[in-house]
């Protein structure tokens, strides 16, 4: 004889319905050598990655006392680099004595 599936009460219910959206809250599934896992989701600030909200937010001062050059280095070199990449035909061409192709 088939057992008898128990109903759950509306508290049960409002308690399980709780907890599944706190695990999605807090764990995100992924793929991992072909098996699906569960992990904890990156921290996020207003819905965007942390580093995201740094980069976009934070000024020049903050970055400094905080030990964070990539960002102020991205600033300062990104006007060289555009440059650099611009002539870059000629820097060679001047580097190397001849024609770059």
């Amino acid at each position: 004889m088939a057992k008898v599936k128990k109903k759950l009460t509306p508290a049960q219910k409002r308690a399980k319905k709780a907890a599944k959206a706190e695990r999605q809250r807090k764990y995100q599934w992924v793929f991992m050598n072909g098996k699906q896992v569960r992990i904890k989701r990156p921290p996020t600030v207003d819905g965007m990655p942390v580093d995201q909200f740094i980069e976009e937010n934070a000024d020049p001062i903050w970055l400094h006392q905080n030990e964070l050059w990539e960002p102020v280095l991205a600033d300062v070199l990104a006007p060289v680099y555009r440059l650099i990449f611009k002539h870059r035909h000629q820097v060679l061409r001047s580097y190397y004595g001849g024609s770059a192709s």
